[in-house]
């Protein structure tokens, strides 16, 4: 939803996000560095990876060397594929102009997908793309094996156990292989071979998803923490909700101002945080104590309120955003 000039003549916006000394929460659990090692060790008997990341932070890709956690040159002469994926809940409308950067900065094969959705054609170009890749490639001591292996990865709760159902789903007629969920952390290991094709005949690993120990840049913490990819609880609801606030108005996306009925654009979370709870009926009873005795009274509930807030963006009820 966009305002009219006239609506937003008296709205003042900030022009930075105040981190203050705060640090992103590194979610990096054990079975993250289990996985890490798991993967590196089943390399060697892949073709081609797949590389899926959140379409609404394209360029996550560079901002962290994603690859880099794999520390080996295996990754460099495989054929690579980086899909985009939730597309349906960013802002493609600049596609080609994200298109052409990740090119520049060397990465030419890119599908953007919805997998969740039944009939994504973009799903359906996959296994061609990969199969074309592969067969122009060097496959090394796997030259005689006539089926292809590929590793899915990429960071928590971007749709990579997703996007192996809508191959199966696509090409096998099959139901779910693997587990989905929308929260980080559903896929704990590396599993066996998944089968997503027949003609050719072509295999998946899933694998866990895994962050970078360390995410150098907050901004970018932020914007995975936005998108779920790292436990709310971990970073702080109320500072995620406020960070999103931020961006809608950086971005002139206003459809929070719809959906919950408020005056105008605001960009102060706590009273935004107010009116959401006031309009869900989001309240908690807190004790006070007074001159004549301890009294119950209502208070909004702004913890339920940011979560409520937060959940309405991951579904794309506030409008398609590109957070990049």
């Amino acid at each position: 939803m966009r305002l009219s000039s006239w609506s937003l003549s008296s709205a003042v916006f900030r022009t930075g996000f105040d981190f203050g000394q705060r640090e992103v929460a590194h979610w990096f659990p054990g079975h993250m560095a289990k996985g890490i090692k798991q993967m590196r060790a089943s390399l060697r008997k892949v073709d081609c990876i797949v590389e899926i990341h959140d379409a609404r932070i394209s360029f996550f890709y560079n901002c962290t060397n994603y690859t880099n956690l794999f520390h080996t040159h295996l990754l460099d002469v495989r054929p690579h594929l980086l899909v985009l994926n939730k597309m349906d809940l960013a802002d493609t409308s600049n596609k080609w102009a994200i298109l052409k950067q990740l090119e520049r900065d060397g990465v030419k094969n890119v599908l953007f997908t919805d997998c969740l959705r039944q009939r994504d054609e973009s799903v359906k170009k996959v296994i061609p793309l990969v199969t074309q890749l592969i067969e122009s490639s060097p496959r090394f001591h796997r030259d005689e094996d006539r089926s292809y292996c590929l590793m899915v990865i990429g960071v928590p709760n971007v749709g990579k156990s997703s996007l192996i159902n809508a191959l199966r789903r696509i090409n096998l007629r099959k139901g779910k292989a693997s587990k989905v969920g929308g929260e980080p952390g559903i896929t704990k290991a590396v599993l066996t071979k998944i089968q997503v094709c027949e003609r050719p005949p072509v295999y998946l690993l899933d694998t866990p998803g895994v962050l970078p120990p360390k995410i150098q840049n907050i901004e970018t913490g932020m914007k995975l923490a936005l998108c779920g990819t790292i436990l709310d609880h971990l970073v702080g609801e109320d500072i995620i909700a406020d960070y999103l606030l931020y961006s809608l108005n950086r971005l002139q996306r206003f459809g929070y101002v719809e959906k919950y009925e408020l005056e105008g654009p605001c960009d102060d979370i706590q009273h935004v945080l107010k009116s959401i709870a006031v309009k869900l009926g989001k309240t908690q009873r807190v004790k006070a104590i007074t001159g004549i005795g301890d009294i119950t009274i209502k208070m909004p509930n702004y913890t339920a309120a940011a979560y409520d807030f937060i959940r309405a963006f991951r579904k794309g009820e506030l409008g398609k955003v590109m957070l990049d």
